[in-house]
């Protein structure tokens, strides 16, 4: 499945958390995924879920792309399948700016995610008898 259809995917079922009465399709399959989304979108009810998936993301300091007009991070995010997905998060562009009409998902790619846990010191030093 490709990074754009694993992000609707997501957010189809956050879509199917908050409506437990709509009838969800299993989303295992490409085309279960590209229909539900359009249903989706023709009830026109994709939008909140859409911000709520784009702004929910982690700043990995990969490369990004970037554009004169706005400012620009990767992100990515923790799929419910333990997959990570990642993009590249528009924002700022000023007062008639709209960074999050721009696509993002189809630019969307899958990321390997590795995590360990790190020790770390820090000092802190003050002259003996001040406050």
């Amino acid at each position: 499945m490709t990074p754009e259809l694993k992000i609707k995917r997501e957010i189809l079922l956050s879509a199917a958390k908050d409506d437990p009465e709509q009838h969800v399709v299993p989303l295992d399959t490409e085309g279960a995924v590209r229909a539900a989304w359009d249903n989706l979108v023709d009830l026109d009810i994709h939008w909140d879920y859409m911000s709520d998936f784009r702004g929910g993301g982690v700043e990995t300091g990969l490369p990004c792309a970037w554009n004169r007009n706005y400012e620009s991070k990767s992100v990515a995010r923790k799929l419910s399948d333990g997959s990570w997905v990642g993009w590249t998060y528009w924002y700022g562009g000023g007062k008639h700016g709209e960074p999050e009409a721009i696509d993002w998902m189809q630019d969307a790619y899958d990321l390997e995610y590795t995590e360990e846990e790190k020790l770390i010191v820090v000092r802190t030093f003050k002259k003996k008898g001040t406050l």
